[in-house]
């Protein structure tokens, strides 16, 4: 990180030098150590500049000029998201900078980082990656500035974006430039995406939409009607499911479909998405449609006389792979410049163990899927047990708890389709929504074996389990339940239900609330027999799109028979590329075909019906309640403004500003703050977040 740490390893220079947006943490859930310790494996010298200042390039120049090239990262978080709350307020707060301050990165910090190192070494090769910039590889909706804006490729003049987990091609990237191969030759790596000026001769082009029509169609049935047959990739099925007469030809891993050449997909080009909400919600689709590493084929997108090409999804790690991955040199703190400054997110993770890659729920509002993919990434048992070891033998903080055995689903590990034949023609976005699919295997008696042998540790007192858990899943298996609730929560396990509605949960692709009351039943059964108190922790999300006003009131009414009090909550965050963001910018449902004729969904956009929704959560908060008086009269419901216990809210303010908490009621905070789910520290493996 500086020159004197240069002359001390007697480098003369770096053959690569990474440019990030959070203070440097040298621990495997920091995607710049991940990619910095990869690449050091490979025999490359790696710099790191963490949180340049960005109003001049001279900060960039601190280690000079690197042999290969530069990588730019906001870091585990994009920055937007990290910079502004749901309501675009300014955070005063950073849990990836020392001290937790604020405004120690850019907005779009990609951009801006970009830009700087163009202006300090224009000839020198740029490549993107993080979540910042995997989610904007295409034309996007920018809540931030409420428009469509294009490719960040083109506005930070990048030579190849890096998207999803980067390991694969960040070494391939780095041996070919090593090998003196030029940066612009780069074209055929999976994961990778960069603009060219036009198809190659050799390449048949399909237009999306003669694969998912733009018009008038018969309506569909049942967006995901045959989750239960042997096959989830039918003549019959697109890539949800959804059965509308359609007939899908089959794809080969390099998107062949029948003929002779290689084919792209070109979707429509950012001067018709940005114009035309009906063609936005047509890409974001088709974009979904291919996303499967086994059968995904390119796409390209044009801008002006440009085009963006995407190529397909990188192959997930193997088990021995991923091992490795997390099982080099890393020290496991933050560097050494930093000196005692408290780094939040450090904090939080610094003691958990990540296990596993990807999620295959699908949740619209996610964003992890998007990034690290569907199919389940898995460590060994014996490398996740040996990182427990380590934590043990090296952490002088370490009391004997390991705080998170987990990943972005805690109980995913192991998960797969039960044939990988069916795995590799599959194109659902969800293997658990509507109903869990009978070709994926479900059995989570191996996470009880990992549970055990973690827990059995000799100088580890407690496992704990604070990643999210899918609750559908693990009713699936009562004794992991069992062995979950008896041993490894420490007094409160957070679940996210999201919502009680239909309507909402059906846009979100979540199960049912009679889900999560099934395993309310199996966690209080076990909580008792165990002699402990534990209690849920539900998260909800306000004003996601295709919520209505009496469905938040509905959920409100559901908090309030079960003695709920929401501490901490917001309203959806529309982050780029996911499905719900598509729904919100566009009022289209991109889970079915989308049509010139298609229903207009509802959408909670108006500031004032956002807050209004966030208030239901909190409709126990007294400076709610006139805001809540006035939306039960509208909606037919003043027999619910009362001072009963069937009553939402009482007809008259209190004389005090708060009042107590009405006897039996229990708070909770939702730490989830209705955010996308973009991978939380814990989450943040190779990335690039």
């Amino acid at each position: 990180m500086s020159r004197a740490e240069m002359d001390a390893l007697g480098w003369d220079s770096c053959d690569i030098i990474i440019v990030t947006g959070d203070a440097y943490v040298d621990h495997p859930s920091f995607g710049m150590a991940v990619i910095g310790r990869v690449l050091e494996a490979q025999g490359f010298r790696v710099g790191i500049i963490a949180q340049p200042q960005w109003d001049s390039c001279e900060p960039f120049k601190v280690l000079g000029r690197p042999n290969l090239f530069f990588g730019v990262a906001a870091g585990n978080m994009d920055s937007m998201i990290n910079r502004y709350t749901a309501d675009r307020k300014r955070r005063n707060d950073d849990a990836y900078t020392p001290g937790n301050v604020g405004d120690k990165r850019p907005d779009r910090a990609v951009i801006v980082y970009s830009q700087r190192l163009r202006e300090a070494y224009r000839d020198v090769p740029l490549v993107i990656g993080s979540i910042e910039a995997s989610l904007r590889r295409i034309a996007h909706y920018d809540y931030w500035s409420d428009k469509v804006r294009r490719s960040i490729l083109l506005d930070s003049r990048a030579d190849l974006l890096l998207y999803g987990n980067a390991e694969r091609a960040i070494v391939d990237v780095a041996h070919r430039l090593a090998a003196g191969e030029p940066v612009h030759s780069i074209r055929d790596l999976r994961g990778t995406a960069f603009v060219r000026k036009r198809i190659p001769d050799d390449w048949e082009v399909i237009d999306s939409s003669s694969i998912d029509v733009i018009g008038p169609v018969s309506a569909p049935i049942n967006p995901y009607v045959d989750t239960t047959s042997a096959s989830c990739a039918t003549k019959t099925a697109d890539a949800t499911g959804v059965d509308d007469g359609a007939d899908v030809q089959p794809v080969t891993l390099v998107g062949s479909i029948g003929k002779d050449r290689p084919t792209v997909i070109r979707i429509p080009a950012y001067e018709q998405v940005k114009n035309d909400a009906a063609l936005y919600a047509h890409a974001s689709r088709v974009l979904h449609k291919e996303t499967n590493p086994h059968n995904a084929r390119p796409l390209v997108q044009a801008h002006g006389d440009r085009e963006v090409w995407l190529n397909a999804p990188p192959i997930p790690l193997e088990t021995d792979e991923l091992d490795t991955v997390f099982e080099l040199p890393y020290t496991r703190l933050p560097h050494s410049s930093y000196g005692d400054a408290r780094i939040a997110a450090y904090e939080m993770i610094r003691h958990s163990v990540n296990i596993m890659r990807g999620c295959f729920g699908g949740c619209t509002f996610c964003s992890i899927t998007e990034h690290e993919g569907r199919i389940i990434q898995n460590r060994s048992e014996d490398s996740i047990i040996r990182e427990v070891e380590r934590i043990r033998d090296t952490s002088t903080a370490f009391t004997g708890v390991i705080s998170d055995l987990g990943g972005p689903t805690a109980n995913m590990w192991r998960l797969a389709c039960k044939s990988r034949e069916v795995e590799a023609k599959c194109r659902k976005l969800s293997c658990v929504y509507p109903g869990i699919c009978k070709n994926l295997n479900t059995d989570q008696t191996p996470l009880i074996s990992l549970y055990r042998r973690a827990r059995g540790v000799e100088g580890v007192k407690k496992v704990l389990i604070a990643s999210g858990l899918r609750y559908d899943l693990a009713v699936e298996t009562p004794a992991y339940v069992e062995e979950l609730v008896t041993h490894h929560v420490g007094g409160y396990l957070k679940i996210a239900p999201e919502h009680t509605e239909d309507g909402p949960l059906d846009k979100m692709m979540k199960p049912g609330i009679g889900s999560y009351e099934r395993f309310r039943a199996m966690f209080e059964k076990y909580s008792k027999a165990a002699g402990k108190e534990q209690y849920l922790i539900p998260y909800f999300i306000a004003a996601h799109p295709g919520t209505s006003d009496r469905d938040m009131m509905n959920l409100a009414l559901w908090l309030k028979r079960n003695k709920f009090r929401a501490d901490q909550v917001q309203t959806f965050y529309p982050s780029p590329m996911a499905s719900a963001t598509a729904m919100y910018y566009s009022g289209k449902n991109p889970l079915k075909r989308v049509t010139r004729g298609s229903d207009t969904m509802p959408t909670v956009k108006k500031m004032s019906q956002r807050q209004l929704h966030k208030a239901f959560l909190r409709y126990h908060d007294p400076d709610n309640w006139p805001t809540l008086r006035q939306a039960l009269k509208k909606l037919g419901r003043a027999d619910l403004i009362g001072n009963g216990k069937l009553h939402l809210v009482p007809p008259r303010q209190p004389a005090r500003r708060h009042q107590a908490v009405p006897a039996g009621d229990r708070p909770f905070a939702t730490q989830h703050n209705g955010l996308p789910r973009t991978p939380s520290p814990r989450r943040s493996r190779s990335r690039n977040k």
